[in-house]
């Protein structure tokens, strides 16, 4: 599948991708890497496929700034691609070219799960207040029990891809899943931290110098 098809396929569904609401915790679910591919990509642009503007730069700026850190070069879309992503792929391919990105990596948002959990209840020695130190020492602690409940954990599947974009290759893709909680700005960062340390530690982004 080429990049700019890509883009037409994932547009539709990407709506309030990190609009999302706590310290936020992302795992890697699965990953997979072009067993053929043993290169580096010398220059990232980063695409977030989102309808809100302030998140799409936020996000892109995160994973542009731990790239770097990483020893990569890239380069945020918003900076050469203002408007909607999928109404001028002639120029999306242009601004590759001419930003001489080598690769491309696409987000985008899966969906949104909800699943009901069970927290078991717990049993905590409860300090009271005794007549005299002997009763004390006799009867020790009362018992306080917090009986168990069902709770609910909304979590968000997002699925990040990176294309090269002299022949649109897929090299790498994961699924990555994280929990809703949090301001955005934290879910931001713990999804890319956890994404950019996927994709060093499976060689994709070339070793610092």
């Amino acid at each position: 599948m080429t990049v700019l098809k890509m883009l037409i396929r994932i547009v539709p569904a990407a709506v309030a991708l990190l609009a999302l609401a706590g310290c936020a915790t992302t795992k890697i679910s699965s990953s997979w890497k072009d067993p053929a591919y043993h290169g580096h990509p010398n220059r990232i642009m980063v695409i977030g496929m989102t309808k809100q503007v302030t998140n799409r730069r936020v996000f892109e700026d995160e994973f542009v700034r731990l790239i770097k850190a990483a020893g990569t070069d890239a380069i945020a879309s918003y900076t050469v691609l203002s408007g909607k992503l999928d109404t001028d792929h002639t120029g999306i391919t242009a601004a590759m070219k001419r930003q001489g990105a080598d690769a491309v990596l696409i987000t985008r948002l899966l969906e949104i799960k909800t699943e009901n959990i069970y927290v078991p209840g717990t049993v905590d020695a409860l300090p009271m207040r005794y007549e005299s130190w002997s009763y004390h020492y006799r009867f020790g602690y009362d018992m306080m029990y917090s009986p168990g409940y069902m709770a609910e954990e909304r979590y968000a599947v997002v699925e990040t891809s990176l294309y090269d974009t002299t022949d649109d290759r897929l090299l790498w893709s994961a699924k990555s899943r994280t929990e809703l909680k949090g301001a955005d700005h934290q879910q931001i960062k713990s999804i890319v931290k956890a994404l950019v340390s996927s994709m060093t530690e499976e060689q994709i982004l070339k070793p610092l110098q």
